[in-house]
């Protein structure tokens, strides 16, 4: 499976789960089971690599804004939403996080930003598929700390500087 094709499968699944993230995980776990036990394993190593690439403090402050304050497992959380929400919301957020702002058309902080369940799907379908949990993906370790500088993330005001587009929409 290549990246188009994984990106493909991430937009099926949330088009037709109306923007409900436990709906587009189940969506895409039902789109895997088309597939066979090798390419489900390939979008699941395409989903780590980019779960991974996602572990950035200037990352974790966009989500604390958005979600009114992050903790370790809301952020891990908030980086599989994230993946599900398309490769242009994706790549756009790693290349300047307070650009979300602008990438996210609606934001609900009741149902967003929380995509746990997506990230469980590519184990989920293997499973189901071959009655066995699936083997290690064979990629580097994921960080044992976010990459960047850390920074206070209960500074409001210092928050409100470093985003200021998503500080606007979405605290003001």
């Amino acid at each position: 499976m290549d990246e188009t094709e994984f990106w493909e499968l991430v937009d099926a699944g949330r088009a037709a789960a109306d923007g409900d993230p436990d709906e587009q995980a189940d969506q895409l776990v039902r789109r895997l089971l088309e597939l066979d036990p090798e390419a489900i394993l390939d979008f699941a190593r395409h989903f780590e690599s980019r779960y991974n690439r996602a572990y950035r403090w200037d990352l974790w402050g966009a989500a604390w804004v958005l979600l009114d304050g992050a903790s370790d497992d809301a952020f891990d959380f908030f980086r599989c939403w994230l993946i599900g929400q398309g490769r242009e919301v994706f790549e756009g957020a790693l290349h300047d996080p307070d650009s979300l702002a602008d990438l996210l058309e609606d934001f609900d902080d009741e149902i967003d930003g929380d995509g746990e369940e997506l990230g469980y799907a590519a184990d989920e379908a293997y499973e189901r598929l071959t009655g066995t949990v699936a083997p290690d993906l064979g990629l580097p370790p994921a960080p044992s700390e976010p990459e960047g500088t850390p920074f206070d993330l209960e500074n409001e005001s210092g928050l409100a500087d470093r985003y200021p587009a998503l500080w606007n929409r979405f605290r003001e």
